[in-house]
């Protein structure tokens, strides 16, 4: 046993570590995603905005230089490195620090550059050429340690040619380097969000993880009095404040049930064992003279009576019988004049209906009638004289009663009472009449359970009401509940 619920305790927390893993690597990914989409994006647009403004550099250089030549009838030595005054070889340098290199008629080197030029077929064509301003390009040039896009122009005449290049090996270089930066700042990012994200799970399971924790030790334990760990007022404290109340619910309903076992152990024993006495005195019954046998079968039958009485209202107490009932709108005036009539057929007394007011609830209309029928009995029951009539006071008090936890909606608030002439209830038992099982000490000595006036309070705080009770001027009581809150209990 220990073993599995290890085992289970083990399960629970690889769950939570999941979702913990979950959360992280869904928020690290999330994160890589966004950075590399960024990253990559960032990347290509600087790789070509340089590359463009590169070649459309070089491009205006050799548009220069091929106007200059078509305009000026230029030689090998106008473009020499010793012209002091600055000539256009640099003009060609200056705007982009391009390598200028001149070739003679025949192709021969005049000046050479830095570094030096290669000088293939194309060029020495151009070289000899004799119109001026031809050109030919070379793309993806290896010279030295770099690479050059390199074009050569011819000067006309057969004078020769300038050939400017311009390296872009540096800018690969360069925009190499942004790159392994961009994936060094994605892999840091990444890294930074899957740190963050544990974190955070962290922060978030860490509550679901207390949380599991106290069901955890409900199922094992069986105590429904744990201490729910509750904070904030997001889902998971919603969640935590929802089970708390749950376990609440639970230890509620544990312990009534609890009690509701003892009281009924403690009030079946008296029938029971007047029951066990009867019976064996059955076995003598033709000893015994015929008015102890009348009164031993009448016992019997009252016993019998009771003790089916005490059972019956047992299991409506504990059934929640009138829970499963479905709402419905009911006229309390009506309920009341259906328990006068029952009443009056049962008992023989004169029963009362007197009704003000709005009496229609939203109810179930069974148990109103239940807990009617038993406030009438227990007048009828104290109230032997039947001097005078019993009154049943249906009021509305015409306030709109909200919904609450038992589902019961919206409607009149309406106070129920009836009135005897009995003998009255003590100040001291006012406050206990609605217990189970209590029973007054002028009470005890005739029939009953003690079950009906905690039935009443049932039915009252399913129906949004309190039951109340009172002695009345002139001697008897006033017992009743409302539905809903607009009612109270004094006059």
């Amino acid at each position: 046993m220990r073993s599995g619920a290890r085992l289970r305790r083990w399960v629970a927390r690889a769950r939570l570590s999941s979702l913990r893993t979950t959360f992280t690597v869904s928020f690290a990914a999330v994160a890589a995603a966004v950075t590399v989409l960024v990253g990559f994006l960032s990347y290509d647009a600087a790789a070509r905005l340089v590359r463009v403004d590169q070649q459309t550099v070089f491009e205006g250089v050799v548009q220069d230089l091929l106007d200059e030549v078509r305009h000026s009838a230029l030689t090998p030595a106008d473009f020499a490195t010793a012209d002091a005054d600055g000539g256009p070889r640099d003009e060609l340098i200056r705007p982009s620090g391009t390598v200028v290199q001149v070739l003679g008629p025949d192709a021969s080197v005049v000046d050479r550059g830095h570094p030096p030029l290669p000088v293939g077929a194309d060029d020495r064509r151009i070289a000899a050429a004799r119109p001026a301003g031809q050109l030919v390009e070379h793309r993806d040039v290896d010279v030295g340690d770099g690479m050059y896009r390199v074009a050569t122009v011819s000067l006309g005449d057969g004078r020769g040619a300038v050939q400017i290049a311009q390296e872009f090996s540096d800018t690969e270089d360069l925009l190499r380097e942004l790159q392994q930066r961009t994936v060094l700042l994605v892999g840091a990012v990444v890294i930074a969000a899957g740190l963050f994200g544990w974190w955070l799970a962290r922060r978030i399971t860490s509550r679901l993880v207390r949380l599991a924790g106290a069901a955890e030790d409900v199922a094992r334990t069986g105590r429904l009095g744990i201490q729910v760990p509750v904070a904030g007022y997001d889902e998971v404290a919603r969640l935590g404040r929802s089970f708390d109340r749950m376990l609440g619910r639970l230890a509620q309903s544990e312990e009534d049930q609890r009690r509701l076992v003892q009281d009924a152990g403690h009030e079946l024993r008296t029938p029971l064992t007047s029951l066990r006495t009867n019976i064996s005195m059955l076995r003598r019954i033709d000893e015994l003279p015929p008015a102890a046998r009348g009164e031993l079968v009448a016992d019997l039958a009252q016993e019998s009576r009771e003790l089916t009485d005490l059972v019956n209202e047992l299991v409506d107490l504990a059934a929640g019988q009138s829970d499963r009932e479905p709402l419905q709108r009911v006229a309390l005036a009506d309920i009341a004049e259906d328990v006068a009539v029952a009443a009056r057929r049962r008992t023989g007394r004169a029963v009362t209906v007197r009704v003000s007011g709005d009496t229609v609830v939203d109810g179930r209309p069974g148990a109103l009638q239940r807990a009617l029928s038993n406030l009438v009995d227990n007048a009828a029951k104290f109230d032997r004289g039947g001097g005078e009539p019993i009154d049943i006071v249906v009021t509305g008090v015409g306030m709109p009663v909200a919904g609450n936890g038992a589902g019961v909606g919206s409607g009149a608030a309406v106070r129920v009472e009836v009135l005897d002439r009995g003998p009255g209830i003590a100040e001291e038992d006012l406050d206990r009449v609605f217990d189970r099982f209590y029973r007054a000490p002028d009470a005890r000595s005739l029939p009953g359970s003690g079950l009906g006036l905690s039935i009443v309070r049932e039915v009252a705080a399913a129906h949004g009401g309190d039951p109340f009770a009172r002695r009345r001027e002139g001697g008897g009581s006033a017992i009743g509940f409302t539905v809903g809150r607009g009612g109270g209990g004094e006059d």
